[in-house]
């Protein structure tokens, strides 16, 4: 079984899907073989690697309606040892039409406890407490939370938690935080610092040493549709998620 994190937070635009992407690229690039599950009704995290959404045979629409298996729905990318596991919009509406289902809230968790092949499995969730995240959070082991260094950053993580609580009880007594993740930060402001030192307050020895900066060639990567550190390896936000990527396999090592 592959070690699954959900990269969620129920707030939008914290960085959620650069981050899933790109710690997706750079484990794979760490020689370990990632499957990245596109399980945002958005897509991004698949027009971000470059795929077209126009030429999918299968997604995760067809794995959520138990019509397909992952393993044939997964693409390779350009990328060694990453592959995709892509999505459409289509993806919202299926949510609703399972809502009622049988075993909705374990779908995913059973999808992927049929893969074999991957080290890791990175899970981009939609930004909200749907039926789709808990989902995710009842397949995986980990969740990483993006937080955006701003004055609202802890508004609203309440819930998530408490979501992740009753999950732990009732559904699966694995799941834990693995760290939280400060994006878009400006170290030149004395806001962003006053909310790093707030972050780490709430959540002691959880916060990761790397922080992502708001970082211009970040935000320009995906109209590429390549990860940063193929759009700009030198960049500081491609240290960034580099440096974060080694801390998430030291922290589950």
């Amino acid at each position: 079984m592959p070690l699954v994190i959900a990269v969620t937070n129920q707030k939008g635009g914290v960085g959620k899907t650069t981050t899933s992407v790109n710690l997706a690229y750079y484990l794979a690039k760490m020689g370990k073989p990632t499957l990245l599950i596109d399980f945002d009704p958005q897509g991004n995290a698949t027009s971000g690697l470059g795929i077209d959404k126009t030429e999918l045979k299968g997604t995760m629409v067809d794995v959520l309606r138990e019509e397909r298996s992952l393993a044939d729905c997964i693409i390779d990318t350009d990328h060694k040892n990453l592959s995709l596991a892509p999505t459409t919009q289509q993806l919202a509406n299926t949510e609703v039409e399972i809502a009622q289902a049988e075993r909705r809230f374990t779908r995913l968790r059973t999808a992927i406890e049929q893969l074999y092949s991957y080290e890791y499995v990175i899970i981009d969730c939609p930004p909200s407490l749907s039926l789709l995240t808990v989902n995710a959070l009842i397949a995986s082991r980990y969740v990483l939370l993006p937080v955006q260094a701003e004055f609202y950053a802890l508004e609203g993580l309440g819930q998530l938690l408490e979501a992740m609580k009753l999950v732990r009880k009732n559904m699966n007594p694995t799941l834990d935080l693995i760290g939280v993740l400060p994006t878009m930060m400006d170290t030149r402001t004395s806001l962003s610092n006053q909310v790093y030192e707030e972050i780490k307050k709430h959540f002691p020895g959880k916060v990761f040493e790397h922080t992502i900066p708001r970082n211009i060639r970040l935000a320009e990567a995906p109209s590429h549709g390549v990860p940063i550190g193929v759009y700009d390896r030198f960049s500081k936000g491609a240290r960034a998620y580099k440096g974060l990527a080694k801390e998430v396999v030291d922290r589950v090592g």
